[in-house]
């Protein structure tokens, strides 16, 4: 287990119930759900944090070899759409 770091946090009387009774429901502690909280959190703001530059860049997903069943699909313009596509009313 990782060393933690003591702080203070102030909640809303609301926030302070519903902790207090999904602690009661699961015997999970409270600070548990105040740390995934965080992390929830800090993921959603990571791109606003530094952090180190990526080698490949990622905004566009580099080529990589296809299927030899889609290969073979698209080369045929009359080949039907596939079944996931199709169950999903033909959108991607």
């Amino acid at each position: 287990m990782r060393k933690k770091i003591s702080t203070t946090i102030y909640v809303t009387p609301e926030q302070a119930d519903k902790l207090k009774l999904l602690h009661e429901r699961t015997k999970v502690p409270v600070a548990v759900y105040i740390r995934e909280g965080i992390d929830l959190v800090l993921r959603h703001y990571a791109h606003l944090l530094p952090g180190q530059l990526a080698l490949v860049d990622t905004a566009t997903p580099a080529e990589s070899p296809r299927p030899p069943e889609v290969e073979a699909r698209s080369a045929s313009p009359s080949a039907a759409p596939p079944a996931s596509a199709a169950a999903a009313g033909g959108k991607k």
